[in-house]
């Protein structure tokens, strides 16, 4: 058995598709297979092509219903459900942030006031995402809303992808879209897949391992993205009741069954905090979570063995 891999630019990410095979004209098949997969799924939730039922859904909102797939209904609802048990930590509607406010590729000299930063986020509210189950339909109710899949998209994606591989027959792999990753089976050597905690003052080097074959892991971290403004760091992950970014917490990391919701979980429970995110994680079976705080300390849930 060999392990055969491949890293690309998709959805905005770099994925890195790994296979272990015998045969490498099977492992080359499959991990097109993967990409494949992949490509279809940014086309339906991309934000970047006039025509997808993304942006159709966002240029009515406040005017009319949009009926939409039922693989893109789903997902929203699958995600308005992660909405009510983060009470509003995620939300799908998180677009209606103007990148003028915050835009983390861009040299920021200076915070916008909490008054300009509220007036932005008025719009941001699950709440008002309305799905007719019968019409299959998705209504924003206030104009100017936009929804966005940049929270929960990667790693619905990776298990997608990691479907077909599984039905393929590919017995072992991991899909990784930037740190978002899914994993089944074993390594080459027979041993389970491990990945290291990156430190997040020094993310080249991990401070632990865990094991992860048959779990998906995602990590929201201020290392990767984040702006410095008087010498204080500013992570890129805002909270969507006030529409700034959150402080305290360098890093959370999430250790699900699927990457859908370990995608989708990693930012809500740090903008909600250690206490209320340690808590919530506690309730969720087959959910678990590392954080680090501002002075690196290390906060784990239930059952979490580092290695």
């Amino acid at each position: 058995m060999q392990q055969f891999s491949k890293s690309l630019q998709l959805m905005g990410n770099r994925f890195t598709i790994t296979v272990v095979a015998d045969d490498k004209d099977f492992a080359n098949e499959n991990i097109q297979a993967a990409i494949t997969e992949i490509q279809r799924i940014e086309t339906l939730f991309t934000t970047y092509r006039p025509e997808s039922q993304t942006n159709r859904i966002n240029d009515n909102a406040g005017m009319e219903p949009v009926k939409v797939d039922a693989e893109v209904f789903n997902l929203i609802e699958r995600s308005m459900h992660i909405s009510t048990i983060t009470q509003g930590a995620f939300d799908l509607s998180y677009g209606s942030i103007d990148k003028s406010l915050w835009n983390f590729d861009q040299k920021m000299t200076r915070l916008p006031s909490a008054e300009t930063a509220l007036k932005m986020v008025h719009l941001i509210d699950y709440r008002n995402i309305i799905l007719d189950a019968e019409n299959q339909t998705v209504f924003l109710r206030e104009k100017g809303m936009r929804i966005g899949f940049g929270g929960i998209g990667k790693g619905y994606a990776a298990e997608m992808a990691k479907k077909i591989l599984v039905k393929n027959q590919v017995q072992s792999g991991i899909i990784n879209a930037s740190g978002d990753l899914t994993a089944w089976g074993f390594q080459p050597n027979g041993k389970p897949w491990t990945i290291g905690i990156a430190n997040p003052d020094a993310p080249n080097n991990a401070y632990s391992y865990l094991e992860i074959s048959e779990k998906a892991i995602a990590t929201s971290g201020n290392y990767e993205k984040y702006v410095t403004i008087n010498g204080k760091k500013y992570s890129h992950t805002i909270d969507p009741k006030t529409g700034l970014p959150i402080t305290g917490i360098k890093s959370v990391t999430v250790i699900a069954n699927n990457a859908e919701f370990a995608d989708a979980m990693a930012t809500p429970i740090a903008v909600m905090g250690i206490k209320n995110g340690l808590f919530l994680v506690n309730q969720i079976p087959n959910l678990h979570c590392i954080i680090i705080d501002d002075f690196n300390k290390i906060y784990t849930s239930k059952n979490i063995n580092l290695l």
